[in-house]
């Protein structure tokens, strides 16, 4: 069961990204502030949900959430940044739109690089333990997603539409016929 909140305060919000371990397109992250009686009966890790219940859970945070934030880090960002300060980037971005602003970051993982004005917690498998990042896993999810389907119709060889630009069998391939296009993370080996 996903707990609603890690410290008890009303304006903690939910941090994580997605599309970290890719060869291709930008790192997303959302942030995600959720009231205290939000109840949904598919929220959970978005890698535990099928597409179908990813994009109605979509529709029910954006509706009923306090606050919540998508933003990313571009493919250049990741290249010269490294793909961890450009996840925590896109995170800081999220958090910066949020309004209110939190007064407690709950971040999925192990690592995260401080935000300036708000104190954080991190935690491994927080996506399956607690509302708020659960809520930040699927909006990262799901609008990345959507990113890659926009890529995948001018680059259609690829497959990002079924693969969203991770490392499949399928999308090497397509690498190793028709080489890198500018949306591949080219610091990533590739093949």
């Amino acid at each position: 069961m996903l707990l609603v909140s890690y410290t008890g305060e009303p304006l903690e919000a939910g941090l994580d990204e997605a599309g970290r371990g890719c060869l291709a397109g930008p790192v997303f992250a959302a942030a995600v502030l959720l009231p205290p009686d939000f109840r949904s009966e598919f929220l959970n890790d978005s890698k535990q949900l099928t597409a179908r219940r990813r994009e109605l859970v979509r529709v029910e945070i954006c509706r009923e959430a306090v606050a919540w934030a998508v933003a990313e880090a571009s493919v250049a960002e990741i290249g010269t940044l490294n793909i961890a300060q450009a996840s925590y980037l896109a995170m800081h971005r999220a958090t910066d739109q949020l309004r209110p602003q939190p007064t407690h970051l709950l971040v999925d993982g192990n690592r995260f690089r401080p935000h300036a004005a708000l104190p954080h917690t991190c935690v491994v498998g927080g996506d399956g333990l607690y509302r708020h990042i659960a809520a930040a896993s699927v909006l990262a999810k799901t609008f990345r997603d959507d990113r890659m389907r926009e890529l995948a119709a001018a680059y259609p060889a690829y497959g990002w539409q079924q693969n969203a630009g991770y490392p499949t069998a399928a999308h090497r391939a397509a690498i190793r016929q028709h080489g890198p296009t500018e949306h591949h993370r080219m610091g990533f080996r590739l093949l």
